[in-house]
């Protein structure tokens, strides 16, 4: 049985990713960073009959916090199959280049990005253990600087000064990280989920949670020959489902 770790998985796409891997067989770590809300998540899956899964105490702003889920996801298993770095934050909505505060862009970074650096070399040692080791990045279109740079583009009015260009730095660090890891096993891509009616945009937008989380299984599980490197998009790129960077 695969082992796959989701970092804010206690709710929405990270929740419901947790709910199809399992369906698919894996034993899932329920990263929750309050473990109340992650318990609580963890129920509703096993009284779905999901009971391969338990919750992970892991905030991906605190470097004590992501080095402790090490410690402890160490001690239940030797190997981790699946890393999804899902945890993030918006900042807030508007966020204009000039009238945003630094310390909301620090926020932004500290959990889009360095929480995302943190947790992925904390845990690197036991997704090196796998066979088929896979890392998923969570980002967002709004990450693309190509898009943004189109006024054909259908999200060309929605610029943020802090959120998009958090995720834009986790897709450079997506490719770097996919480059370092090419000689081996390993399977690291962006996926962008879409724009999904969440809590996270007030429900605003028009994809399905259960879509979304597909398209972030759907890298989690690549086979051997299934691309590294990629930003993949279903909203962006219908046709070929890999945005533009």
């Amino acid at each position: 049985m695969k082992n796959v770790l989701i970092t804010g998985a206690n709710k929405s796409i990270g929740f419901e990713a947790a709910r199809q891997l399992l369906q698919q067989g894996y034993y899932v770590y329920l990263g929750s960073r309050d473990e109340q809300k992650g318990q609580q998540a963890v129920d509703q899956l096993k009284a779905e009959g999901l009971t391969n899964v338990e919750v992970l105490v892991i905030d991906v702003d605190s470097i004590d916090s992501i080095n402790a889920a090490r410690e402890a996801l160490g001690q239940k298993t030797a190997v981790l199959d699946v890393l999804i770095n899902n945890a993030g934050i918006s900042g807030g909505m508007a966020q204009p280049a000039l009238g945003t505060d630094s310390s909301v862009y620090r926020e932004v970074f500290n959990t889009n990005f360095f929480g995302v650096v943190d947790t992925t070399q904390a845990f690197i040692d036991l997704l090196k253990q796998s066979a088929a080791p896979r890392i998923v990045n969570v980002t967002s279109g709004l990450g693309s600087l190509t898009l943004h740079s189109d006024p054909n583009w259908k999200y060309y009015p929605v610029k943020t000064a802090c959120y998009g260009p958090s995720k834009s730095a986790l897709n450079a660090y997506t490719i770097v990280l996919a480059y370092e890891l090419r000689d081996t096993p390993f399977k690291v891509n962006a996926v962008d989920p879409g724009y999904t009616a969440t809590d996270f945009n007030h429900h605003s937008g028009p994809g399905s949670v259960p879509d979304a989380a597909a398209r972030l299984v759907k890298a989690a599980t690549l086979g051997p020959d299934g691309p590294t490197g990629q930003f993949f998009s279903d909203d962006n790129a219908p046709e070929t489902g890999i945005s533009p960077w």
